[in-house]
């Protein structure tokens, strides 16, 4: 017969380990909800966007651009570092903004593939090269794009001699592309929908691309109809080519900063609307100095004679004024580098401001 002890010992066993349980239990709910709690990083979450950009460049001196390098009229560097082009004046017009000279600025010569990387990283601050907006860039890729500076489409180039006129033309022909880019896919997806087959031949330079065209390699080449215009001017025989009529696809090109950081975003986008609506105003290099006397109220709030415009974005209230003295506005960036200031003479076309029947236009500054 067992003792009242044992009895009160084999209690204790039966009521404390249902009680050990539901104390168990209660401690993983609850670590399970602080876990909950903890913020999921997002791929890249320390790098894209930095917050603090604006001080990291100011800190720093001068701004660091990623652009191709090798696209004449765009960005473009010669045998003595030079470089020009439309892309690399948006960098330019940005240092102007942040420091009063266009120069404080180093140019980063990016790749197609390299360049969002080197954009999440924060390798560089800006990118401006030639870079199509689409949806899966502003969203997968991270990246926060800036106002268009060039409206361009997808177009094709052959020989002459090569009776090619149509885009059916280039059925069962090798077609040039590059790599990494829109345009791989937009002809792929054109070819497909017109049920014709081709044969891709790809390549990650830009330079190897237009070389194998030129050598034979391939019986067409297709690419930003801009890039080739441009390029076709840098054929040993330009005059035996031709850029075809139709166009494949919308490629509106614009620089991008890293995701996240909303300030930096701001004041890359308003530089670039500076330009655009310095045009609309008549508001030059050349006037500047008189403009900055103007009576008009719009006009001297613009340029920051009066109002806080600047100051409120976080940057000199007379950024605008630093970029049209520096850079000009976007009429003048666009007539010296691709324009009728340029080798190239390439028409405006879509992208004459508003009024002119482009699609140039820039939201009020007020």
């Amino acid at each position: 017969m067992k003792t009242p002890m044992q009895y009160l010992s084999r209690f204790r066993r039966i009521v404390t380990r249902p009680i050990t349980l539901l104390v168990c239990m209660a401690i993983c709910a609850c670590l399970l909800v602080l876990a909950a709690c903890e913020p999921i990083p997002e791929p890249n979450q320390s790098t894209i966007g930095n917050a603090n950009r604006l001080k990291t460049v100011l800190d720093r001196g001068k701004l660091v651009c990623g652009v191709s390098g090798e696209l004449p009229g765009f960005s473009f560097v010669n045998k003595e570092g030079k470089y020009s082009g439309l892309d690399v004046d948006i960098c330019r017009a940005i240092a102007a903004a942040l420091f009063d000279n266009p120069e404080a600025v180093q140019f980063r010569n990016l790749n197609a593939k390299e360049r969002f990387t080197a954009l999440q990283s924060g390798e560089i601050d800006v990118l401006s090269r030639n870079t199509t907006w689409t949806i899966g860039r502003d969203t997968a890729s991270r990246l926060a794009f800036m106002p268009i500076v060039f409206y361009d489409g997808q177009g094709v180039m052959v020989r002459k001699d090569s009776n090619i006129k149509t885009i059916t033309d280039l059925k069962d022909t090798d077609i040039c592309a590059q790599t990494g880019t829109t345009t791989e896919q937009n002809l792929a997806d054109q070819m497909r929908k017109l049920s014709l087959a081709y044969k891709p031949v790809v390549y990650e330079d830009v330079n190897a691309t237009f070389a194998a065209y030129q050598s034979g390699r391939c019986q067409a080449i297709t690419a930003d109809r801009s890039a080739l215009v441009v390029r076709q001017t840098r054929l040993g025989d330009p005059e035996n080519h031709v850029v075809l009529d139709f166009v494949i696809s919308k490629e509106p090109l614009a620089p991008a900063v890293g995701d996240g950081d909303s300030k930096w975003a701001d004041i890359i986008q308003w530089i670039v609307f500076a330009a655009i609506e310095a045009e609309d105003l008549d508001i030059s290099k050349a006037n500047l100095a008189e403009q900055l006397k103007s009576e008009n109220a719009e006009i001297r709030r613009f340029l920051g004679v009066d109002g806080s415009l600047g100051r409120d974005m976080g940057v000199a209230n007379d950024f605008v004024a630093r970029v049209v003295k520096h850079v000009g506005n976007y009429a003048e960036i666009y007539d010296r580098n691709l324009g009728k200031d340029s080798s190239f003479k390439l028409p405006r076309g879509q992208n004459q401001l508003w009024k002119n029947g482009g699609l140039m236009y820039a939201p009020p500054f007020r």
